[in-house]
């Protein structure tokens, strides 16, 4: 099993991670809303802003203070796509 430090010793599962997204959209705003509403929510950001919200297969949603660059980076995946080599 493999662990993601998903910031202040905080880790998660990357076998159960579905997506790393930014907190700034209506839609994601929505789903905060509705996990925190149902007891999925899990705030992981220590009262810092919340830069990633990561959405788990458990339907959990867990709120990070750390960029979503920085957590795709260490769950071993790029952030950005990678040109597709010329042959």
């Amino acid at each position: 099993m493999k662990l993601i430090n998903i910031g202040f010793g905080n880790m998660i599962s990357a076998e159960r991670l579905v997506a790393v997204v930014s907190p700034d959209s209506a839609p994601i705003k929505r789903i905060v809303k509705e996990a925190r509403d149902q007891g999925r929510l899990i705030d992981a950001s220590y009262g810092r802003s919340t830069r990633a919200v990561l959405l788990m297969d458990s339907d959990h949603v867990i709120l990070s203070a750390l960029q979503p660059e920085t957590i795709a980076n260490r769950a071993g995946g790029s952030a950005e796509a990678k040109p597709a080599e010329e042959g």
